[in-house]
């Protein structure tokens, strides 16, 4: 199954895995180099070959865009725009046998950063150490992140992305297939059933090689709904480029967000019941004022605590590593799943549980949410 590299930024700050990483090579290239390769460019052929000693020194060296523009006395990106950088996330990587690492767009960073950009380029890491690096036209390869890449024989097939918030089509599922031998890359029209605009998702080649089976992911409806998750699976025929939907689950779910739309403090809340967990008062005295100034008051840290605790019948289960900001509990043998992110919440009843059931969980839930925070909460049927 292949998708989307891990998020970079939850490495960034891991000390001890940086003191072990070897210091990077030295740069090769001049400032003047520098200054003509600062910045990311779209390509003027499918492909352009793009290679050059800054971004190949960058990709070897695992430099950020903000580091180099400091080393080389660049301009600020406020001014000078986004700089060229390797260090993304929403990336895929695919091993070909002959050793050759194939590496495909990505995201560097997120809006509110100067270095903000979404990549539509592929980066060929040879055994013997060369790099390629191929540039394409914005209308052959959009600007492509969390998309999954599937290696089927002398093609990559490219499914999803997240995109840039105004390039997004609720409804279609972007599918783009690139070439090994030549590196051009092709959009491929598909029809049927298509899971919407998805990303962060697997995708898996079937035993027979006939097909591509997607699950999981996100999904943009479009609206102002937030992305929810896909609770589906699809399967994209790869001789006719149909897509059939797999499942058909009719999972209860609810999207639950402040009537202002501003941001929820559920991390800033948890972040201070971890800490008297586990008794650090410096940090903890210092989080409460933060929430006392953000909520106009001191926080209930004994509501938050149970804010994922309906009053029926439950148990709480073990936290999954692999899902960020998710607490699931289990009633009358359902999961019920409670994602947090930032801007929302959403409550996914994994099963099937009687209405009123499925309603007093929610109503509580929506209630608890405008006691900690001291504001209206809305919640809607997704």
């Amino acid at each position: 199954m292949t998708g989307a590299d891990d998020d970079p930024r939850d490495d960034e700050d891991d000390e001890d895995d940086d003191a072990d990483e070897p210091p990077p090579p030295p740069p090769d290239f001049t400032r003047e180099q520098f200054l003509e390769w600062r910045s990311p460019r779209y390509g003027a052929a499918n492909p352009e070959r793009l290679t050059n000693p800054v971004w190949t020194w960058l990709v070897r060296a695992g430099v950020n865009a903000w580091s180099v523009t400091r080393q080389f006395d660049g301009p600020s990106a406020l001014a000078a725009g986004p700089g060229w950088c390797f260090e993304r996330f929403g990336r895929s990587t695919t091993e070909l046998p002959d050793g050759r690492q194939i590496l495909v767009a990505g995201e560097h960073e997120d809006y509110y950063d100067p270095d903000f950009f979404i990549y539509n380029d592929v980066v060929v890491r040879h055994p013997d150490g060369r790099i390629d690096i191929f540039g394409y036209p914005r209308d052959v390869f959009p600007p492509t992140d969390g998309h999954s890449a599937t290696r089927v024989g002398d093609r990559i097939i490219l499914i999803g992305s997240i995109g840039y918030q105004n390039e997004r089509r609720p409804g279609h599922t972007q599918v783009l297939a690139l070439d090994l031998g030549t590196f051009a890359i092709t959009t491929i029209p598909t029809g049927g059933e298509m899971p919407g605009w998805i990303h962060g998702h697997g995708a898996a080649l079937t035993d027979d090689g006939r097909a591509i089976v997607v699950q999981r992911g996100k999904l943009e409806l479009g609206g102002d709904t937030s992305l929810v998750e896909n609770i589906d699976d699809w399967r994209l025929d790869l001789d006719t480029w149909q897509w059939q939907r797999l499942t058909d689950r009719r999972w209860p779910r609810f999207e639950l967000h402040r009537e202002d739309r501003q941001r929820n403090h559920l991390w800033d809340l948890r972040q201070a019941c971890w800490y008297r967990e586990v008794g650090w008062g410096d940090q903890l005295a210092e989080q409460l004022e933060k929430l006392d100034t953000a909520l106009g008051a001191p926080p209930d840290l004994d509501l938050a605590g149970q804010l994922f605790r309906p009053s029926i019948a439950h148990e709480v289960l073990k936290d999954d590593d692999d899902a960020y900001n998710t607490v699931r509990v289990r009633v009358d043998g359902v999961v019920v799943r409670f994602v947090d992110n930032g801007h929302s919440l959403q409550m996914t009843v994994e099963g099937e549980l009687p209405e009123a059931t499925v309603r007093a969980i929610a109503d509580e839930l929506r209630a608890k949410l405008e006691l900690l925070e001291r504001t209206s909460y809305t919640s809607k049927r997704l």
